[in-house]
């Protein structure tokens, strides 16, 4: 069960969410020539070209977590943020997670990668529907940490992702959005490419508002042994 502290209108409120089912939404860019620069980019890391853009990823929903620390097995893995949908009480809202991924697996599949690390969320969404007028302004930011100090990891608005109500709408066929279901919409590129870190800190603003949603969490490695 995770708790969020919902914003809507009429202020915010707590409530207890259930999630029932987690979707990844790869190579999610609005622009083409960026997302296929991307998978070249992962390819030069040997991460294998997927089979359709965009390409939806299942992974199980007990891998959702709001906790500041998660354990990964080897020290390979690191986050992407990446705005996410939540469909709670016959509504939707956005919030921040982190695909959090292991580099090392996702050279051999992808869709394992993802499954094998947890997936942070922030604590608190808006309502989609407070947002979506100006969606493509709102900047998703992330951090990480390399030789003791933060750097900036990935920069950029909502504007060069496919928008997340149109990934939700082709992942469901049109169809409504069943109660508990959670969809990452997509990440940026990395600045100095993708690596491995166990820091991450991310960030959502709306800066029409002022307004933010931010988590960090760090990453205890696990010991590999055969």
């Amino acid at each position: 069960m995770l708790r969020f502290t919902l914003h809507d209108t009429d202020g915010p409120k707590q409530a207890a969410f259930e999630p029932t089912a987690m979707v990844i939404a790869g190579w999610a860019g609005r622009d083409r020539a960026a997302v296929d620069h991307h998978i070249e980019e992962l390819a030069a890391i040997g991460v294998p070209r997927p089979s359709t853009v965009p390409l939806f990823y299942r992974v199980a929903a007990a891998t959702l977590t709001q906790s500041d620390t998660i354990e990964c097995v080897g020290a390979g893995s690191s986050g992407e943020v990446e705005p996410v949908l939540l469909s709670h009480a016959g509504r939707l809202w956005l919030t921040v997670g982190s695909d959090h991924t292991d580099r090392d697996a996702e050279t051999y599949s992808v869709a394992l990668s993802k499954q094998m690390c947890a997936k942070p969320l922030a604590r608190e969404a808006w309502a989609l529907d407070t947002v979506l007028a100006r969606l493509d302004t709102l900047r998703l930011q992330s951090w990480i940490e390399e030789d003791g100090r933060e750097i900036a990891y990935q920069e950029g608005t909502l504007a060069s992702l496919v928008p997340a109500p149109d990934l939700l709408a082709r992942f469901l066929d049109g169809k409504p959005a069943p109660e508990g279901l959670v969809i990452s919409c997509g990440t940026l590129g990395a600045i100095g490419g993708v690596r491995a870190s166990t820091a991450f800190r991310m960030r959502l603003e709306d800066p029409a508002t002022g307004r933010a949603i931010t988590h960090a969490y760090r990453t205890t490695v696990l010991p590999k042994v055969a």
